[in-house]
C-alpha cells in the first residue's frame, strides 16, 4: 500500500453528488477495538474514518512504502496499490510517485479513482509507461453528460477517454454507484456494453447509501433528498441480471457475487456438505450482526443444528462493520444470552458494549467475533469459489471456537 492521503471533497475536485462524505461537517469519535482500554477514540475511528488528512508529499509516501517493503520478503508478483482518501488521479505527484515505484522494480495498481483529475487522456500513456498495470476506476456512466452532472467532473470527455485507454492497455476493474432512475436500466446496459467492448476485466455495482441504516454513520442526513431507498433484493436482481447479460465479471456490494455465491457461500444449499468440516457447537451465545447478514448466518447455524443454542440478532444497520453504539442500544436485552459476540470491526468501544449489554443488571460476557465472516463482491471478485469457501470456513471455525470457549456450556 502506498497511501497518499487526501480529504474527500477537497482533494478530488469537489464532491460527487452521491458522495458519502458530502454532508459530514464535523469529526465524530466513534470508538472501536483499536481504542485504548479507558479511552473512547483513536486514530482509526476518528482521523482515518472521518478522512481528515491532506495529501501527503511523495517522499513521505515512498519512505513509508520502502520501510514496509524492507520488513517483508516479497513474492515476485508483488504489486503496489496507490490508494488514498481523496482521488488518486488528482494527486499532484502521481507521475513522480509511479515512476519511483517503477524504478524500484514493482508494478502499480491505481486504487479507486474517479478520473476527475485527468484533464488530458494522454497522461494514461505516461502512467502505463511508469508501470501501472491495473486500476480500479469509477465509471458511474460512460455518458459524459451524466458524469458532468452527477460527478461534477470538469472534463468528463477526457475522463471517459482515459477509462477507455486504461481498459485497452491494463487490467481495469470498473465501479458504478447505482442511483435509481439515473444510471441504471438502459444507461447501465450502455455503460456495460462500452466497458466490455473496451476490454475492462470487471465491474462492481455499488448500492447507493442514502440513510443511516445503510451506512451513513458519520451523518444521518440523506446525501440526496428524495432518492427512494433501493430494496436489497431489487439491487441483487440488478447485479444478477447484469452478470448474466454481459461477459464482464460483474459483482455487487453489499450483495452479491453470482459466480462465487457470496456473501455467505456456506449458506447455499449446494455447499452444505462443507459445513460438516466445522466443529460442533458445545455452548450457548448470542451473535449480533447486521440486517443483511442475519438471515445468512441464521441459515448456516440452522444447517449445523445449532440454532437452539446460538441465536442471531439483527440490528437495523445493514453493514455489520458499521454497527455503532446507537444500533446496540436498540436491541431488546430479553433476547440476549449470557455471552454476546459482536462484529470484530464494528465501531463500538469495548467498555461501551459492556455497559449496553449489562444495563438491565444482568452480567454478560462481551467478545468480538472475527473481523469478517464473508466478503462482498468488492473482495470476492478476484477470488475463486474455492478461495471463498476456504476463507468462510476458517472464519466460521474461529467463530465457533470462540462460542465454545466463552459461551455457557450446554448440559
Amino acid at each position: 500500500m502506498a497511501d497518499v492521503g487526501g480529504i474527500p471533497g477537497k482533494n478530488c475536485r469537489g464532491f460527487c453528488n452521491y458522495c458519502y462524505f458530502k454532508n459530514v461537517k464535523e469529526t465524530k469519535i466513534l470508538g472501536c477495538k483499536h481504542c485504548p482500554p479507558g479511552q473512547i477514540g483513536c486514530s482509526h475511528c476518528t482521523t482515518d474514518t472521518n478522512m481528515t488528512r491532506d495529501y501527503l508529499p511523495a517522499f513521505q509516501v515512498l519512505s513509508a512504502l520502502q520501510t514496509d517493503i524492507f520488513q517483508k520478503e516479497l513474492p515476485q508478483n508483488t504489486m503496489v496499490n496507490i490508494t488514498g482518501d481523496g482521488d488518486v488521479s488528482c494527486y499532484p505527484q502521481l507521475l513522480e510517485l509511479t515512476k519511483a515505484i517503477h524504478d524500484m522494480g514493482l508494478a502499480t495498481h491505481l486504487g479507486y479513482t474517479s478520473g476527475k483529475g485527468i484533464d488530458d487522456a494522454r497522461i494514461v500513456d505516461k502512467l502505463i509507461n511508469n508501470g501501472v498495470i491495473e486500476t480500479t476506476y469509477t465509471a458511474f456512466s460512460t455518458d459524459a453528460t451524466l458524469r458532468k452532472k452527477w460527478m461534477n467532473d470538469p472534463t468528463p470527455d477526457a475522463s471517459i477517454e482515459a477509462l477507455k485507454t486504461f481498459c485497452e492497455t491494463c487490467d481495469v476493474h470498473a465501479a458504478s454507484i447505482i442511483i435509481p432512475g439515473v444510471n441504471d436500466g438502459e444507461e447501465l446496459r450502455k455503460t456495460c456494453a462500452d466497458l466490455e467492448s473496451w476490454g475492462a476485466k470487471a465491474l462492481i455495482l455499488m448500492r447507493f447509501a442514502n440513510t443511516r441504516n445503510q451506512g451513513l454513520i458519520l451523518n444521518s442526513d440523506p446525501i440526496i433528498p428524495g432518492i427512494q431507498e433501493q430494496n436489497i433484493n431489487e439491487f441483487e436482481q440488478i447485479v444478477r441480471e447484469t452478470a448474466k447479460e454481459f461477459h464482464l465479471k460483474v459483482t455487487g456490494t453489499p450483495v452479491c457475487d453470482p459466480d462465487n455465491d457470496t456473501p455467505y457461500a456456506l449458506s447455499k444449499d449446494k455447499n452444505k456438505e462443507y459445513l460438516e468440516i466445522l466443529t460442533p457447537i458445545k455452548a450457548e451465545a448470542t451473535i449480533i450482526t447486521s440486517k443483511i447478514s442475519a438471515p445468512y448466518i441464521q441459515k448456516i447455524f440452522d444447517n449445523i443444528g445449532a440454532s437452539e443454542h446460538v441465536n442471531i440478532i439483527a440490528t437495523q444497520q445493514e453493514i455489520a462493520c458499521l454497527i455503532t453504539e446507537q444500533d446496540l442500544r436498540e436491541i431488546d436485552l430479553n433476547e440476549v444470552k449470557d455471552t454476546v459476540i459482536i462484529p470484530g470491526r464494528c465501531f463500538v468501544h469495548d467498555m461501551v458494549a459492556e455497559e449496553v449489554f449489562r444495563k438491565d443488571g444482568k452480567f454478560r460476557l462481551i467478545h468480538r467475533g472475527p473481523d469478517m465472516l464473508t466478503m462482498d463482491g468488492e473482495m470476492s471478485g478476484t477470488l475463486t469459489k474455492e478461495d471463498v469457501l476456504k476463507q468462510e470456513l476458517f472464519a466460521f471455525e474461529d467463530l465457533i471456537e470462540l462460542i465454545n470457549y466463552m459461551g455457557v456450556r450446554i448440559n
